[in-house]
C-alpha cells in the first residue's frame, strides 16, 4: 500500500516537473516516456517542485516526505536537447514492518534521506531520434545506477510515433543493522510503444515494456522476509485524450495491467478532467482506481503463519491482496513571460475489501495517504 501511493504521489510530483516523464514513470526503470515528442522541442523548460507526502493507518502516523526537485530541458546546437532533473527526499516515521505493526512502534522512528539525479541527451534527425540517459539515487543503506537507450521513429506527417528504449539498472542494499551476503541487483528493462493521432482532438499511447531481475528483492529490515531472486514483470499501458472544442476541456483516460512473476497482477484506472478557465487557468480533476492480488508467497494473520525455512515468505502488506483509489484536483496557470505556476492536492484510500477480480486479504487494516504539490516553471 505505501509502495503504490508513493508511485502515485512520485507520478503527479514528476508530471509538474516535465509532462514527457509521466507515462513512463508507472513502469519499471527509467526508460523513455514513450513516442510523446515528434519534433525536436523550440524551446527550453526551468522548473521548481515541491511535494509533501504522509500516510497513516487508524490510530497511527507512518510515513512523511518532503520532496524538493529541480528539472531542465534545453535545446542546444540545432539538433540537440539536454534533459536532467534533482531530487531530495526526506522521509520519516515509521514503516510498516508486518500486517498492522509499524516498525516506529518502539518510538525510534525512522528517518531516512535520498538524493537522485537524472540526465538525458537527444539528438534529433528528420524522422528520428535518438537518446542516452543516466540515472543515480543514493540512501544510506541503498544505492542505484541506471542507464538508458531509446529510439523515437515518427511518419512524414507526423500522426504517428514509435519508441523503443533499453535500460539497466545496478543497485546495491546494505542495511546498517545487519550485513548482507550479496545485497546487489541488477534490472534489464526493455520498451515497445505507438502514438497515433487518431484525428485533430483525439490521440491515444500504448506501451509495452518488459523487466528481467536477479539479486537481493527481500526487505532486510522485516523479520524473516525472504524473497526469490529473479523477478519478471510485463506492463501494457494505454492512454487515450480528447479534446472538446466546447467546452474547451481534455478527457484524459489511462490503464495499466502489470503482471509479476512474484504473483499478484495488478490493474490501474485513470480519469481526469482538464478544464480551461478564464484567465490562462486550467483546473484539473482526477480520479484513480487501483487493484492488485497477493504475491504468491505472501502469508495473512497471525504471524508467522505460513513460514517455512528455506522457502519464500513474506509478511510485508504491501504485497497482500487489496484495492485502492486515489481523488485528486490540481490548478495551474499561465503567466506573462513564459512562467506557469501550479498546485495538486491527492488523497488515497486502500482497503482489502476494495480489490476487484478476487478477494482481499484478510486481517490487514485500512491505510491512508495525502500529498501536496506545487510547482514554478519557466520557458525559454
Amino acid at each position: 500500500g505505501w509502495a503504490e501511493a508513493v508511485v502515485a504521489a512520485t507520478e503527479a510530483n514528476h508530471a509538474a516537473i516535465n509532462p514527457l516523464l509521466a507515462a513512463a514513470l508507472a513502469l519499471p526503470g527509467i526508460l523513455p516516456a514513450a513516442a510523446l515528442a515528434q519534433s525536436m522541442p523550440d524551446q527550453g523548460i526551468f522548473s521548481v517542485n515541491y511535494l509533501d507526502y504522509r500516510d497513516w493507518q487508524p490510530g497511527a502516523d507512518r510515513m512523511s516526505v518532503k520532496s524538493p526537485s529541480f528539472y531542465v530541458l534545453a535545446p542546444f546546437a540545432d539538433k540537440w536537447t539536454f534533459e536532467g532533473s534533482v531530487v531530495y527526499d526526506a522521509m520519516s516515521g515509521a514503516s510498516p514492518l508486518y500486517f498492522n505493526t509499524l516498525s516506529g512502534a518502539s518510538g525510534t522512528g525512522i528517518t531516512e534521506y535520498r538524493t537522485a539525479g537524472d540526465a538525458k541527451f537527444t539528438r534529433y534527425f528528420d524522422h528520428y531520434s535518438v537518446g542516452v540517459g543516466g540515472a543515480y539515487s543514493h540512501e544510506r543503506d541503498y544505492i542505484s545506477r541506471a542507464g538508458s537507450l531509446d529510439v523515437r521513429w515518427w511518419t512524414a506527417v507526423h500522426n504517428t510515433t514509435f519508441a523503443f528504449g533499453l535500460a539497466g539498472n545496478a543497485d546495491y542494499i546494505h542495511p546498517a543493522a545487519r550485513e548482507l551476503d550479496n545485497g546487489r541487483r541488477h534490472t534489464l528493462d526493455f520498451l515497445a510503444g505507438v502514438t497515433q493521432n487518431l484525428s485533430p482532438v483525439d490521440i491515444v499511447q500504448s506501451n509495452i515494456t518488459y523487466s528481467t531481475g536477479h539479486g537481493y528483492y527481500a526487505d532486510p529490515y522485516k523479520l524473516i522476509d525472504a524473497r526469490p531472486g529473479e523477478r519478471r514483470v510485463w506492463a501494457w499501458l494505454t492512454r487515450y485524450n480528447h479534446r472538446f472544442a466546447q467546452p474547451d476541456a481534455t478527457l484524459q483516460l489511462g490503464y495499466r495491467y502489470l503482471n509479476d512473476s512474484f504473483g499478484g497482477d495488478s490493474h490501474a484506472f485513470d480519469v481526469a478532467w482538464v478544464q480551461s478557465l478564464p484567465g490562462n487557468v486550467a483546473l484539473t480533476p482526477s480520479f484513480r482506481y487501483y487493484t492488485q492480488g497477493a504475491a504468491d508467497f505472501f502469508f495473512g494473520p497471525p504471524f508467522p503463519q505460513g513460514f517455512q525455512s528455506g522457502q519464500s515468505y513474506t509478511a510485508d502488506t504491501r504485497l497482500s491482496a487489496f484495492g485502492a483509489m486515489t481523488a485528486g484536483i490540481k490548478l495551474s496557470k499561465l503567466l506573462a513571460d513564459g512562467w506557469s505556476i501550479d498546485v495538486s492536492f491527492d488523497f488515497y484510500r486502500q482497503r482489502p475489501g476494495w480489490r476487484a477480480f478476487g478477494a482481499g486479504s484478510d486481517g490487514i487494516e485500512p491505510f491512508s495517504a495525502r500529498w501536496f504539490a506545487a510547482g514554478v516553471s519557466k520557458a525559454f
